[in-house]
């Protein structure tokens, strides 16, 4: 997955993206991850979606939302690699499945 975004970032730079936009991934104090990708002047355009959290337990959750064209999305700390999936398949696909996020805190 970490390669994927880093193509992705890639992709999007245009030495101004780059400057205003871009991706915040950081840790939080729950603790966790938390991640936030600008979507402004890239040819992705998300839908808004209200925040949405998946939790199994206190040690495994996730939840994402989007708004104004920007993803931000939270999870445990061994969710890192689920939050860019989330993100990668939404942008694919135009949305994600729930059921496919509850499968892949499971695994």
């Amino acid at each position: 997955m970490i390669n994927w975004l880093q193509n992705w970032f890639k992709n999007q730079c245009n030495s101004d993206w780059e400057h205003d936009y871009g991706i915040r991934i950081e840790t939080i104090d729950n603790p966790g991850w938390n991640i936030k990708i600008d979507l402004e002047e890239t040819n992705v355009l998300l839908n808004k979606k209200e925040w949405q959290l998946f939790e199994i337990a206190n040690d495994n959750w996730v939840g994402y939302k989007i708004e104004n064209n920007i993803y931000n999305a939270s999870g445990d700390p061994e969710k890192l690699e689920l939050l860019i999936l989330i993100f990668k398949q939404i942008v694919e696909n135009g949305n994600i499945n729930n059921s496919y996020i509850i499968e892949k805190m499971n695994s």
